[in-house]
């Protein structure tokens, strides 16, 4: 929504404010679809060339969240201490029975009760590749910790590449315009005998262009890049809180300290109270009873 309402602002006021000035619209959406077919497409012509298909669908599904904003809520979060406390408990306490829900999670009954986690291909695979890490015993939990953080880097540089591409389209645009103004300045030069009024239309359109292309870049790509690349890092701390969580495990803590370390790690905004937890968990040690 406040995405919406950033868009209409930007237009109303640019806009607003030069036919309040006293300019004439007229000149501007005259030549507003030749500058948009000749801007916009180099641009996506660029866009095409520099980036690859994964790219491209990545950044065709991403846009949307410019809108939706991020994906994983506070509630999820406290879903997934949930989930990770009834793992831990039951590795713990029957580590046999824990190898059928991280060998297929799709039909564990534990991940069932929490859908939207158990939909996410990146948080089933962290959680279920390090607790499998955690059954081999290994001498050494730091191994494993620094296992996860080149994953959860290597899974942030993927989640950027639709933010980097939008931001390297933001920094040709106004290049691009100024493509598109001298285009039209060799067209006005080649009209060099019209009359001064017929001149000053060509001129007027010509500089269109550069207008059109900085407006594009400091108005909505470069904000839209930067949009994206805030959501990213602000969903990264979900699978940050499997990495502290599950890293406490392997060093053997009480699985309530282990929950309580990655609620602590959990961004304010997004961290559940820990009455709220307790209630959930209370809730979940009842059904186990």
């Amino acid at each position: 929504m406040l995405g919406i309402i950033g868009i209409v602002m930007v237009v109303v006021m640019v806009f607003g404010g030069y036919v309040a000035a006293g300019g004439k619209l007229g000149i501007i959406v005259a030549a507003l679809p030749y500058e948009i077919a000749m801007i916009g497409g180099a641009a996506l012509g660029a866009f095409l060339i520099a980036n690859d298909k994964s790219v491209i669908r990545q950044s065709a599904r991403d846009f949307g969240q410019i809108f939706r904003g991020v994906h994983w809520k506070p509630e999820d979060y406290r879903d997934l201490l949930c989930l990770l406390f009834e793992l831990i408990r039951i590795a713990r306490s029957n580590p046999v029975a824990l190898e059928a829900h991280i060998e297929n999670p799709g039909e564990s009954e534990i991940f069932a009760r929490y859908p939207k986690i158990r939909a996410d291909h990146e948080a089933v695979e962290l959680i279920c590749d390090t607790l499998r890490a955690a059954s081999m015993n290994y001498d050494d939990p730091h191994q494993v910790e620094e296992v996860l953080e080149k994953q959860l880097e290597a899974n942030m540089h993927h989640r950027l590449h639709t933010s980097h591409s939008l931001q390297t389209v933001a920094d040709a645009l106004p290049a691009l315009g100024i493509v598109a103004a001298v285009l039209g300045v060799i067209k006005t030069m080649g009209s060099i005998d019209q009359p001064p009024e017929i001149l000053g239309k060509m001129i007027a359109g010509a500089l269109v262009g550069t207008f059109l292309g900085v407006f594009l870049s400091y108005g909505f790509v470069g904000p839209f890049a930067q949009r994206l690349g805030a959501i990213a890092r602000e969903d990264a701390h979900f699978y940050q809180l499997i990495r502290e969580v599950l890293v406490a495990n392997l060093h053997a803590h009480p699985t309530n300290i282990c929950i309580e370390v990655g609620r602590q790690n959990t961004p304010h905004a997004l961290r559940p109270s820990f009455g709220e937890l307790e209630e959930a968990l209370r809730g979940l040690r009842q059904d186990a009873a």
